[in-house]
């Protein structure tokens, strides 16, 4: 549909000669866009997640969101290796959000807060500690990464032609995927048309959306990382689905100090055999997936997401620090409520 709404918008185009299955009418150029409009609000609504309440999250390490798990981990890693650069092709938040509950800094390729614009250049700047404040010496500020998502996100959108990202309120869609298919039809007419996905959508056209801007350079940025001396590549929850992405990651293979480990939850995945074909350019490609016994025991509980994020990658104390002093502030607060109801109760007695 994406790709015929882009057809019909020539007045040349051959589109009227084409004959749909099962008799249907041609639809129009504007039944087509009214579509494609459509199908982003529900991939806007499909993709709103929302982390788990702050105060489920506090409770223990083994029960934070594994998004907490991972980005505090990662970035704990030590200085001299460079700064972590987190590729994601979702479109949901969820990084985003996690990031700001740690309190880690990053560079998302966008400048200013209020109304965003894309400004890539942000690439090149980190963030320091002054000299006044750092023992008389420039240190690097530890809790920071750079963030690309390669595809688009659901706080992007185009606006007077120009990439803008204001994050909207999600609370309101977290009940839209338990509704049926009626009930998701109805939220989603009542969905504005500025929430909209700026994206590369899941479509035949993939690889010529990532030739234009932003993702031009977002994808240059990716192969560029990946080229560097003495790269680790970490993969987890992509299947190689995507042909644009492959060719660069197999072209980064030829890079002869690049090492990849891909975590893959399913021993009778087709990715296994992939990264073994991978390993033969160069003995550098790895991959982490539960043996058959522990599959049958669970399916796909080890070698996720959660599973590497909360147990395999190693703790670090500022995780546990920063737990702790949020079950700390929870106790204050509920200390503080306790007393507010007394102080309350004993007015009314009075």
């Amino acid at each position: 549909m994406v790709n015929a709404s882009f057809i019909t918008s020539d007045p040349r185009s051959p589109f009227s000669g084409v004959q749909w299955r099962g008799g249907l009418p041609n639809p129009t150029h504007q039944e087509l866009l009214w579509f494609v409009e459509h199908i982003g609000k529900a991939i806007f609504a499909e993709c709103a997640l929302t982390l788990p309440d702050s105060d489920q999250s506090a409770l223990a390490e083994t029960e934070i969101a594994p998004h907490l798990a991972f980005l505090s981990k990662l970035v704990a890693r030590d200085s001299n290796l460079g700064r972590a650069h987190l590729f994601t092709l979702n479109y949901n938040t969820l990084f985003e959000q996690a990031l700001e509950v740690l309190g880690i800094q990053y560079f998302d390729g966008f400048t200013g807060r209020a109304d965003a614009r894309f400004d890539p250049s942000i690439y090149g700047l980190d963030i320091y500690y002054p000299g006044e404040i750092a023992e008389g010496r420039v240190r690097r500020f530890d809790k920071f990464l750079h963030f690309y998502k390669l595809h688009g996100s659901i706080h992007w959108q185009i606006r007077d032609e120009e990439l803008r990202a204001r994050h909207p309120d999600l609370r309101d869609l977290k009940s839209y995927r338990s509704l049926d298919a009626a009930g998701k039809a109805q939220r989603l007419t009542k969905l504005s048309s500025d929430l909209l996905v700026a994206g590369i959508l899941p479509t035949a056209n993939k690889f010529a959306q990532t030739l234009t801007m932003p993702f031009a350079h977002l994808f240059r940025s990716f192969q560029i990382r990946l080229s560097a001396p003495q790269t680790f590549l970490l993969v987890l929850g992509y299947g190689f689905g995507d042909d644009h992405v492959n060719r660069i990651v197999e072209a980064a293979l030829m890079n002869p100090s690049l090492v990849m480990l891909v975590v893959e939850p399913n021993p009778h995945s087709s990715t296994i055999e992939r990264i073994r074909r991978y390993k033969d350019l160069g003995k550098r490609a790895f991959v982490l997936t539960p043996i058959e016994a522990a599959f049958k025991q669970g399916e796909y509980k080890l070698a996720t997401f959660d599973d590497f994020a909360r147990s395999v990658m190693p703790d670090v104390q500022w995780l546990e620090d920063f737990l702790r002093l949020r079950r700390f502030e929870k106790q204050i607060q509920a200390s503080n409520k306790g007393g507010s109801g007394e102080e309350e109760g004993g007015k009314g007695a009075a």
